[in-house]
């Protein structure tokens, strides 16, 4: 089945329209009109080469929402018309102790990325900055009424980036939760944090959000380039999710945690960070890592952000303008999440 996308030809080149192929439909396989597709920072750092050599031509997309149109013979848990997603992954061993635990984006042997990574067949997967999509159905979540569409897009990404680690490290009643940044990581961050019921803080460059902040959910807003923060809210947090994709003095936010508080990073910068082992040892502190989270947890914050009505903020823009797109979100302009109308591909 040969469809519209939208791809990076090289390396840090602009994405242009191309058609490229998708398999035919397999007995366990589901054939997805894709309606809207988030833009993540991650696809800006694939293309542009940030993380190292890609298979080009690379179409990017791991936000991806639209409609069954083709089921396998074999598929019982999706059927013609549902609503559904995409995250990031699209297939993994499902052998390994992790797969079987229901971590399969830790797949010991590797999981299978959304796009720019070696699908089963030995072809090279392509994301979901085109019009369809075939997916192993055992990777595609089921998008509950009660969230748009677009605003569902980039949960799948965006969403279980951020509510992984608020999950796993007991964000709610009683917890106080600090959210590094407010982007579109950051922006669901609190929301996400605010509906456990956590005590939420921002803590952002500047205060040029504030307003957005305390109205997205956080209960206080402090700009991280006034150095008095750092004196006025040490040993203040049980948790801190760190959602920005840029290199930050770690040491300083590590000292913003209670004892037995954890720092948590979920942005990816290109360049490595550096920790002082005594930021830690001092209060039994904790740094972490989250990637996302795994099918079963990331269907669970799809229904959660249906239960508290709950969805990304997001600016729809028509597939001409991706690269546009891409040069505000490395200007950070954008309110919170660029996400294309995929029927603007036809």
């Amino acid at each position: 089945m040969r469809v519209t996308a939208y791809a990076a030809p090289a390396a840090g080149q602009p994405l242009a329209p191309t058609v490229i192929e998708r398999r035919d439909v397999g007995p366990n396989d589901v054939l997805i009109q894709i309606e809207y597709a988030g833009i993540c920072h991650s696809d800006i750092h694939t293309v542009k080469g940030d993380w190292g050599p890609q298979p080009f031509p690379v179409v990017p997309g791991h936000e991806i929402v639209g409609t069954v149109t083709e089921i396998g013979a074999d598929v019982t848990r999706h059927a013609v018309g549902d609503r559904v997603g995409v995250g990031c992954m699209v297939n993994s061993c499902g052998e390994c102790t992790n797969c079987r635990n229901g971590d399969e984006q830790y797949c010991q042997k590797g999981m299978v990325g959304t796009y720019a990574a070696t699908d089963r067949d030995g072809t090279t997967t392509q994301g979901g900055y085109s019009t369809h999509v075939v997916v192993d159905a055992d990777y595609v979540l089921s998008v509950p009424d009660g969230i748009d569409a677009p605003a569902a897009a980039p949960l799948l990404c965006a969403g279980i980036t951020t509510y992984a680690p608020l999950r796993r490290w007991g964000a709610g009643p009683g917890k106080r939760v600090a959210v590094v940044g407010l982007g579109g990581l950051g922006h669901m961050a609190v929301k996400l944090a605010h509906a456990m019921g956590a005590d939420v803080t921002v803590l952002s460059q500047s205060l040029k959000k504030q307003e957005d902040g305390l109205r997205l959910g956080a209960d206080d807003y402090f700009a991280t380039s006034d150095p008095a923060t750092f004196e006025q809210l040490a040993g203040r947090f049980d948790l801190i999710i760190n959602t920005v994709s840029a290199r930050i003095d770690l040491d300083s936010y590590l000292g913003l945690l209670a004892v037995d508080g954890t720092l948590v990073n979920v942005g990816a910068p290109p360049e490595p960070l550096s920790v002082n082992v005594f930021s830690l040892i001092g209060a039994r502190r904790s740094f972490a890592g989250s990637m996302i989270g795994g099918i079963a947890l990331t269907q669970e914050m799809l229904d959660f952000c249906a239960e508290h009505h709950l969805g990304a903020e997001v600016e729809i823009i028509a597939a001409d303008q991706v690269n546009e797109a891409y040069e505000r979100v490395l200007a950070s302009d954008v309110r919170y999440r660029f996400v294309i109308d995929t029927s603007t591909l036809v």
